[in-house]
């Protein structure tokens, strides 16, 4: 199979292609989302520009980015949100009789989890970690997360914490990580566990699933929305007349 297509935009290197072009290999996969408030959030984070810039696939999970790729070089691409890279994967996965690990997130939200995969995902063997809750791990945390993870051995490494946190401790890790392919998928550990209610597919169609989910949550949502998509789009101006290359 070709490699998948990718393109520049906003300099930064996006796939543009479809989904299920992604494959499990055994050549090790990073891969990682980009959207407006993370474009904006790594233009003051170095390590997290890092991390997104290193990505080996970067899926454009925001209308924003979609935007961009119309305005700047006329291209129709999908939005391709971790939920829906994570749905692709477990379909991957079950097909083959795979094998994925999820860290991240609370243990009742684990145990959703596994509960949810026995009946719609039976051939997949899961394992499960929950880190503890704290800003940054420590040395010894780190060594118990990529000993648990190592010793299952996945096909697929699923990472659910908040960004940039979860892209950074990837990005840091990677070469230390026995898996395949290892993603940072954010909240689609409590979509996919049902703690957290995913916008409808008539919002996603409208591109705009940002719109719920920000009535529902606006102390934690309302930078995001007034403050980064603004200066994303002041960017992609810059973009489009020639003054940022």
């Amino acid at each position: 199979m070709t490699k998948p297509h990718s393109t520049s935009i906003m300099s930064y290197n996006i796939f543009t292609d479809d989904i299920n072009r992604l494959t499990i290999t055994d050549t090790q996969q990073i891969i990682n989302t980009i959207n407006p408030h993370s474009y904006v959030t790594a233009k003051s984070d170095p390590l997290f520009e890092t991390a997104l810039r290193d990505s080996d696939v970067l899926l454009p999970d925001g209308s924003g980015i979609v935007i961009a790729a119309k305005n700047l070089h006329g291209r129709q691409i999908q939005k391709i949100a971790g939920a829906d890279l994570h749905i692709h994967l477990l379909q991957l996965l079950n097909s083959s009789g795979g094998k994925c690990f999820y860290m991240g997130a609370s243990q009742n939200t684990l145990d959703k989890i596994k509960e949810k995969l026995s009946t719609e995902y039976p051939n997949i063997t899961p394992a499960f970690y929950s880190p503890p809750f704290k800003p940054e791990f420590s040395e010894e945390d780190n060594t118990a997360i990529r000993q648990v993870i190592n010793d299952f051995e996945p096909d697929v490494l699923f990472v659910g914490m908040t960004a940039p946190k979860q892209e950074k401790w990837l990005h840091q890790h990677k070469e230390m990580l026995n898996t395949k392919v290892a993603c940072s998928i954010g909240a689609v550990f409590d979509f996919y566990a049902g703690t957290v209610q995913r916008p409808s597919q008539f919002w996603i169609d409208l591109h705009l699933e940002w719109l719920p989910r920000l009535l529902k949550e606006p102390k934690r949502l309302w930078r995001r929305n007034f403050i980064s998509t603004p200066l994303f789009l002041i960017d992609l101006l810059g973009y489009k007349i020639g003054i940022k290359k």
